[in-house]
């Protein structure tokens, strides 16, 4: 008799929120007061080795609870499914995900839906690189490239994209790969960031943490931008002082303009040399961020951490809207539909500087961008991975970064796993801090209403 094959047995979520509003980490011209959070999602197997996927995606606060439920909403499609059947090809359940008629009806493929799409499918990659015994940067480095194209949904980008033109991508992209991974291992690959940057700090915060970034050999930082003209020219003035000449600033809008508005905004802070502009406005306008680029030029334009899908990002590149592409490890339908975003970016010839910071994202991004340095792009000129030291120690397998380069981690896994002493302190609303915090919080109305 054969023994029975391992299925996933649950598909569990928790609602993990951290309270960085209050010293206004974060903060930004659009959301001004975010508590960073994460709706996650354990997939637990009867395999008996002990190995679970881990995977999220981030969101700020009270838009947790929809999230959650998201993800809930696909537990179906899981529980009793194969574990070797799904990691062998994490692509069926994608298609699965992104099939169901009734859920897609509330996108389709966008919003809500196609996050908590991301953050399952993120989970079985996950499992998938466990159960491998390698970091999902090596899995993916290594894989064959006729099963990489297996895993890429072409539906709406193959006038731009083709199964063919990605294949011999991935196959010219693997020319040096060794080379390049021994490159990787001992250098790391190039980050910047954003800690120094956020809208709400002081001057005096601003200074101090953008000397501390180059100190640290970060050779990028950036700004947010876009509340207010006056105070965004003191600002970048501020930090150029700080930096130096030779230290790249960018800039971020957070999709705060008009388009005719943003060109003239970032003009007027032309004195201070941005190097690129990002998010100037709506991340559904291809043909405004089109008229910025041309309005804005030499500054670059950057993109993505909001662009819904593929499909999106397909027409940004080829109306010529953006300068640089921004990944984001989970906002997108998960790895698999990031793979066809890089796949993209390769054959338009953009590069791909990845959103992250927010929770987790540092730890998952990297995955992706040391994956395409080693088998598609096979270059980190002008690339580089946002980095904000914000909520790592959460985290089993951190982030690590020396001389301003993220180095590669060597854990199996999509690095995704948060400690359960984490999930268990700021689990909303009854996890130990927030059952504190909200009670404490009902004390002091109480004393408020009966005085």
């Amino acid at each position: 008799m054969s023994a029975t094959p391992a299925r996933i047995i649950s598909v569990d979520t928790y609602d993990i929120r951290f309270p960085t509003s209050r010293e206004l980490d974060g903060s930004d011209a659009m959301n001004p007061d975010p508590d960073y959070s994460a709706a996650y999602v354990v997939l637990r197997t009867d395999a008996g080795d002990g190995l679970e996927g881990h995977g999220f995606t981030f969101t700020i606060g009270r838009g947790n609870d929809v999230q959650v439920a998201a993800i809930g909403a696909l537990r179906p499609h899981l529980l009793g499914r194969s574990v070797e059947d799904l990691c062998a090809d994490p692509g069926s359940l994608n298609r699965d995900l992104i099939g169901d008629s009734q859920l897609r009806w509330l996108g389709p493929e966008k919003g809500v839906m196609h996050m908590a799409i991301g953050a399952v499918v993120n989970a079985v990659w996950d499992l998938t690189a466990k159960r491998a015994g390698q970091p999902l940067w090596r899995l993916l480095a290594h894989a064959d490239p006729e099963w990489l194209v297996s895993q890429v949904d072409f539906r709406y980008i193959a006038d731009a994209l083709t199964p063919e033109d990605a294949l011999t991508l991935l196959r010219d992209g693997r020319a040096g790969l060794a080379e390049r991974e021994a490159a990787l291992l001992e250098l790391g690959y190039p980050g910047y960031t954003t800690s120094p940057g956020w809208l709400g700090y002081s001057d005096e915060k601003l200074t101090r943490l953008a000397k501390e970034a180059v100190a640290d050999g970060f050779t990028q930082i950036k700004l947010k931008v876009g509340a207010d003209l006056a105070d965004d020219i003191r600002r970048l003035r501020t930090a150029r002082a700080a930096v130096g000449d030779g230290i790249r600033i960018a800039i971020d809008a957070n999709q705060r303009w008009n388009v005719g508005e943003g060109i003239e905004w970032v003009r007027a802070l032309g004195e201070f040399d941005p190097y690129w502009i990002e998010e100037p406005t709506s991340p559904d306008d291809i043909l405004g961020h089109a008229a910025v680029r041309e309005g804005v030029a030499p500054v670059k334009v950057a993109t993505g951490e909001h662009v819904q899908n593929r499909i999106v990002f397909k027409q940004m590149l080829q109306a010529g809207a953006l300068d640089v592409l921004q990944i984001d490890a989970a906002r997108v339908g998960g790895v698999n539909e990031n793979l066809a975003i890089l796949l993209l970016a390769a054959k338009f010839e953009v590069p791909v500087c990845p959103h992250a910071g927010g929770v987790g994202l540092c730890e998952l991004v990297q995955h992706l961008s040391m994956f395409d340095y080693l088998a598609l792009s096979g270059t980190t000129e002008n690339r580089v991975i946002e980095y904000v030291d914000h909520l790592h120690e959460h985290f089993v397998a951190p982030v690590v970064i020396r001389d301003g380069h993220y180095t590669a981690p060597l854990a199996p896994g999509f690095s995704a796993a948060m400690h359960p002493g984490s999930l268990a302190e700021y689990r909303y609303p009854d996890g130990t801090f927030w059952a504190a915090d909200l009670a404490e919080g009902d004390q002091s109305s109480a004393s408020i209403t009966y005085r």
